[in-house]
């Protein structure tokens, strides 16, 4: 063994914010004085892998059975390689994201025994559900988070939120914000005729998963009310998911104006494309589509949800609304209409995002925490 801290990341590697993060991370951390060790499953059909979409070359352990879905012979299964992986690295740190990676990972560090700090990170939550669902979550999330020594969210509001619920305890938080790099965005032009786009269409983009949280359902909805007042406007969807076929079903009426782009690497691209990025969901962590859209330049329309007012000063860098079609429709044609504004508010949002979501800041704090994790005593973190 060297002296260097040991970090176990267990983490689901679909498409989305998570997946970025833990990649920058795995890349970045010092080497010298982290040996930081990424546990995976494979990604189930249809939610896109980031690994072979970003082609990126972090080394990955993987753990059969380790998904998405509950499925309680493959859920044995990866607790007990967890907990033989546990016993072989020895580590002083483990940490965990998503929901079930999360609870599989923290019990694994109490049955293997090896002593290692437990740090789970909330990307988002699922409290705004219903019912037995709901009260499901909370329960299962109040029972883990007492098992964690830190708990970090991705924004203020995320934690405030969980607090809330009764998860956890204010001493167990730590925020960290995400931490983007962005890639090089092609000049309007070019990304427009990459895309097959007129160069002079207005263009509205949708980035991401396409789940019931995000609601991409509300988004057509929204295109709809568009072109009722903008018709030459084209709309971009970048991602794919769980309702990629029910889309699919409602966009015919609109075909024209619409261009389904599935998964792509180059989603620099797409940003260069587009004149405003539209967010529609239900519920959010501190999603990385509106700082990636804030690098590049382009104003954004949002719901007010989780800790987006964390990244969209309202009326400064993006504008946000009630998840309400009428009001995110208006905002949307406000800026469409006013392209002067919608320049403002882009360079705003680039000067904004690139001084508060840098992916040096990102390793910079995770460093700290783990350099504060590992030289606390065991009493130390439970009396935090």
């Amino acid at each position: 063994m060297t002296s260097r801290i040991r970090v176990m990341e267990i983490a689901r590697m679909n498409v989305g914010g998570p997946a970025t993060q833990v990649s920058e991370l795995c890349g970045r951390l010092n080497a010298e004085e982290f040996d930081h060790r990424l546990y995976t499953g494979h990604v189930d059909g249809g939610e896109g892998d980031h690994l072979q979409l970003r082609g990126t070359t972090v080394p990955v352990h993987r753990v059969p059975g380790l998904g998405r879905s509950v499925r309680p012979i493959d859920d044995f299964r990866a607790l007990y390689r967890l907990v033989g992986a546990m016993r072989a690295f020895r580590p002083h740190i483990v940490q965990t994201r998503a929901t079930k990676a999360g609870a599989l990972g923290r019990m694994a560090v109490r049955l293997s025994r090896v002593g290692a700090a437990r740090v789970h990170v909330f990307h988002g939550h699922s409290l705004n559900g219903r019912g037995v669902r709901r009260s499901v979550y909370v329960r299962s999330e109040r029972y883990l988070a007492a098992t964690a020594d830190r708990l970090v969210t991705v924004g203020a509001r995320v934690r405030d939120d969980l607090l809330e619920a009764g998860i956890g305890s204010p001493e167990q938080y730590v925020v960290i914000p995400p931490g983007v790099r962005p890639g090089p965005v092609p000049d309007r032009e070019a990304a427009r005729a990459a895309l097959g786009i007129p160069a002079d269409a207005p263009v509205v983009a949708y980035v991401g998963r396409l789940t019931r949280a995000k609601r991409p359902d509300r988004f057509l909805e929204v295109a709809d009310a568009v072109l009722r007042q903008v018709p030459g406007c084209r709309f971009l969807v970048c991602g794919s998911g769980e309702q990629k076929e029910e889309v699919e079903r409602k966009i015919p009426p609109m075909w024209e104006s619409f261009r389904l782009l599935g998964w792509r690497r180059d989603v620099e691209t797409v940003y260069g494309a587009a004149d405003v990025v539209v967010l529609t969901s239900d519920s959010e962590g501190t999603p990385l589509v509106l700082i990636e859209a804030g690098m590049a330049g382009v104003p954004v329309v949002s719901t007010r949800v989780g800790s987006v007012a964390e990244i969209v000063h309202d009326g400064y860098t993006g504008l946000l609304a009630a998840p309400d079609v009428g009001e995110l429709a208006g905002h949307t044609v406000r800026l469409l209409s006013d392209p002067a504004l919608a320049r403002r508010m882009g360079e705003s949002a680039r000067e904004w995002t690139a001084r508060s979501f840098g992916v040096e800041r990102l390793v910079a704090d995770t460093e700290a925490l783990f350099r504060s994790l590992r030289g606390a005593s065991r009493s130390e973190l439970s009396n935090r």
